[in-house]
């Protein structure tokens, strides 16, 4: 897993930032086809035009951080160049 990842209040965070809005999005729309694709879903933040918040906990396990969370991670790492 990326070291960008940090745990915070109880759950895997990662905060990026891009160029434009639209490589903002285009990012939203990757992190969200892998989660529809692998039916487990980060709460996604687009803010400030150009920023993309990810917040990565399993809600069946109590809110807690799992493996599927740390999986998640390293697959959404893996869809940078």
């Amino acid at each position: 897993m990326s070291h960008d990842w940090q745990t915070q209040d109880g759950a895997l965070v990662r905060e990026r930032q891009f160029a434009d809005f639209a490589a903002a999005l285009a990012y939203v729309n990757a992190v969200g086809a892998l989660a529809e694709d692998r039916g487990h879903h980060p709460d996604i933040l687009l803010h400030g035009w150009n920023r993309v918040r990810l917040s990565l906990v399993t809600h069946e396990a109590g809110g807690a951080v799992t493996d599927a969370d740390h999986a998640l991670a390293a697959a959404i790492d893996a869809l940078e160049p």
